[in-house]
């Protein structure tokens, strides 16, 4: 259900339009803000005086009704500006809403009609305001927003990790001629040179030599040209004497310079490729020229001349290496179509200030950046690299990096870029289809009550099948594809059709069990001399982690032998660990806990008590919100209260704050450090410990810190086993200490 509302003139929730006109006018883009209903789980504490609390629900579960706010951004033709204008009319338009925001040359060839047909005044932006505050928000917000695109490489898209200072860069927008703009801040930005000779120039030259119109059909013709039978290379003015210049012989040295001289019809297709490098190499030139004047290192391309076009990327990428001899990349951005109508947005909601609040994509309502292989059927296949949609939603709090990061700048949460590895992109991808009757079948009985939710179900099923068919054909369409990015998609369409905890139930039922061992767990271990305790807390943290839902080993296990527990799961580990808590006592760890149940309760809690014992703080990392069976925020303040209770290590650790509960900010079974933590996770933190598979293995294994830091996990994939060289359920252990 969606209840969207606006307001008056500026105010926030107006209705925000990029209409662009003149040399770019093929495109309209809407903006607009929604509240959007949604379901969230809910854990509370049950009341236990007086009752026998062995036999009671460890914590009471419901879910309720939450409001989130919401960003959706859609591209229309502009052949379907009446549907595009309907639609704001008809669902967008209330009796409080009287200006329009629009930007583009759209904000003047359409005023009227817009005036007319929704009764509304058009509040004309500035077109580059409008730009680079989009720019800077995709930047901000959007992982894998980056990339520098590589033709001739396996990977046509290399995505680029976000700096977490986007600040300086040049933006080079080719529309009809081309701006070159140097961004000092969000608010400090200066138009620093330009040309007459852009997108326009190549579309009028095109349409007189080859007679064709249409800017789309001129690229295509371009794409299947040979510059070189129109072109007039270094070879061809020199001969082999080119060598001893220092040039390549195939570099051009006149466009179009050899029309004067042959005596023969140039082909519609070798004009239109020549035209595009002619204009190509004097738009590279140029922004190379101003970026080493203004000691910049970053560029990025936008405008209706590139709009993710792989003809002109390539050539602007070609041009850019070239005359800066590769020390700058040109920067592609995957939501360029959408900067102007994101900052006409962020210009009519400035009272609200959208920048104050962080944003991450909703995958299950974006479409994704296009892919224009030949191969990707018409119906998979929109323009070239637009998007029909995309969507963002506010996140509760703001998110930074962690600044335990070694280097933010050069920091990869990702271990494996599915992207890059064809391999491990076919497994996976076969491994998220294996498993989603099963995630669905889940789904559907976690609401036993809910007469639609089989219905509900079947549609999440539909929906995450058809996303990873699209991510077989199209890898790149969400940035970087990894086994974090399939299983955040998963999450995203589980929540979109009203499962936000599948794993609920489960996890409440787990929880209560092992809190009912704590206590025999806590003391075998106190019996034990120091070192052969310190193996066996190792020992219990590697055989808790084993407890894993989303892994197939594990809940076929966890299905077929309901006796399976703790000691079991000690069995079937391969390999060993070490003893960690050697030397003096760290002053505070930081532990990103993972799942619930015997993996936080019977594994993590002992290590904290141990930790505590020898005087060190701890903070316990926990996700914000649910994914599969890890464990929670608000569940792991249940799980304390109740072990405070038993024991007074933790109890008297509570009491002085030696032991802090906080959220990690993820909804993720993965875990990325870089601006997506929740402020203030450090304090004086000379340990980290991550757990998981999820947490240390597809994501945060090669991450360096400024601390000590342990990633551990037990390896519950057998195709990752053998990968690593070992067996299903061998043991990682990395401890690593920082390099003075």
């Amino acid at each position: 259900k969606m209840l969207c509302h606006f307001s008056p003139s500026g105010a926030a929730g107006s209705t925000p339009v990029k209409i662009p006109a003149g040399a770019g006018g093929s495109l309209t883009k809407l903006a607009y803000y929604s509240t959007v209903q949604h379901k969230v789980a809910r854990v509370r504490s049950f009341d236990h005086s007086g009752k026998d609390i062995d036999n009671e629900p460890l914590y009471e579960i419901s879910v309720q009704e939450e409001i989130t706010a919401r960003l959706h951004f859609i591209k229309f033709e502009n052949t379907y500006i009446e549907t595009c204008l309907d639609f704001i009319k008809d669902h967008l338009v209330n009796t409080e809403t009287k200006v329009i925001k629009a930007t583009g040359g759209g904000a003047y060839k359409f005023k009227d009609l817009i005036e007319k047909k929704l009764g509304l005044k058009v509040d004309k932006e500035d077109v580059m305001t409008c730009l680079i505050k989009g720019c800077n928000f995709v930047l901000r917000n959007i992982p894998h927003e980056v990339f520098a695109y590589q033709k001739d490489s396996d990977t046509e898209f290399r995505f680029q990790t976000n700096h977490p200072n986007i600040f300086p860069y040049l933006l080079v927008n080719i529309g009809s001629g081309v701006s070159i703009v140097k961004v000092e801040s969000e608010d400090k930005f200066e138009w620093i040179g330009g040309s007459s000779i852009g997108g326009g120039t190549f579309w009028g030259l095109g349409a007189l030599l080859t007679k064709t119109k249409k800017f789309d059909e001129l690229l295509q013709l371009a794409s299947k040209g040979q510059h070189t039978n129109v072109d007039m290379l270094v070879k061809d003015v020199y001969g082999g004497a080119c060598q001893t210049l220092g040039l390549s012989g195939n570099l051009i040295a006149s466009s179009f310079g050899k029309s004067t001289t042959a005596d023969k019809e140039f082909s519609k297709e070798d004009m239109a490729k020549s035209l595009l490098h002619m204009i190509s190499n004097d738009i590279g030139q140029l922004a190379c020229l101003h970026a080493k004047l203004h000691n910049l290192d970053k560029i990025y391309f936008g405008g209706f001349f590139i709009r993710g076009h792989p003809v002109t990327m390539r050539t602007i990428t070609y041009s850019i290496n070239f005359f800066s001899k590769g020390e700058v990349q040109a920067l592609f951005l995957r939501h360029e179509g959408y900067l102007g109508a994101i900052g006409a947005f962020l210009k009519g909601a400035e009272q609200d200030n959208p920048n104050q609040y962080s944003w991450g994509e909703n995958y299950a309502g974006s479409s994704g950046l296009m892919s224009t292989s030949p191969d990707v059927s018409p119906l998979q296949r929109t323009r070239s690299g637009t998007f029909d949609m995309l969507e963002m939603d506010r996140l509760e709090r703001p998110l930074v990096n962690l600044p335990l990061l070694k280097d933010p700048s050069t920091y990869i949460p990702d271990t494996v870029d599915l992207t890059d590895d064809a391999m491990a992109r076919k497994y996976w991808l076969t491994c998220f289809e294996e498993a989603l009757d099963g995630v669905a079948k889940r789904a559907a009985a976690s609401q036993p009550d809910s007469v639609d939710a089989q219905e509900r179900a079947e549609k999440f099923r539909q929906k995450y099948w058809n996303k990873l068919q699209t991510l077989r054909q199209q890898p790149f369409a969400y940035g970087t594809l990894t086994v974090r990015s399939l299983l955040d998609t998963r999450e995203h369409c589980l929540n979109e059709f009203s499962f936000p905890d599948p794993y609920s139930k489960v996890k409440q039922k787990e929880n209560g069990i092992a809190l009912k061992c704590f206590q025999s767990v806590i003391e075998s271990l106190d019996s034990l001399g120091w070192e052969e305790r310190q193996f066996a807390l190792v020992k219990g943290l590697l055989a808790g982690n084993v407890f894993d839902w989303g892994a197939k080993a594990v809940s076929d296990v966890l299905e077929s032998e309901p006796q399976f527990g703790f000691e079991e799961a000690k069995s079937k580990l391969q390999g060993k660990g070490r003893s960690l808590l050697e030397g003096p006592p760290h002053k505070c760890a930081l532990i990103f806990a993972d799942n619930s149940g015997i993996d936080i309760i019977l594994g993590v809690f002992p290590f904290v008590r141990e930790l505590l014992s020898r005087g060190t703080e701890v903070i316990l990392a926990c996700n914000s919100g649910p994914a599969l069976n890890d464990v929670t925020y608000s569940e792991s303040l249940i799980v304390t209260e109740r072990i405070a209770a038993m024991d007074p290590v933790i109890h008297s650790a509570l009491r002085d704050e030696k032991l802090l509960l906080v959220q990690t900010g993820s909804s993720s079974p993965c875990l990325d450090l870089s601006c997506r933590m929740v402020r203030g996770l450090a304090r004086q933190t000379d340990l980290v410990v991550i757990e998981g598979m999820g947490r240390a293995i597809h994501t945060n294994y090669y991450a360096v810190l400024r601390c000590e830091s342990l990633k551990l996990a037990v390896i519950k994939n057998s195709w990752l086993a053998d990968r690593l060289g070992g067996k299903i359920f061998s043991v990682i252990f990395k401890y690593e200490v920082p390099c003075k």
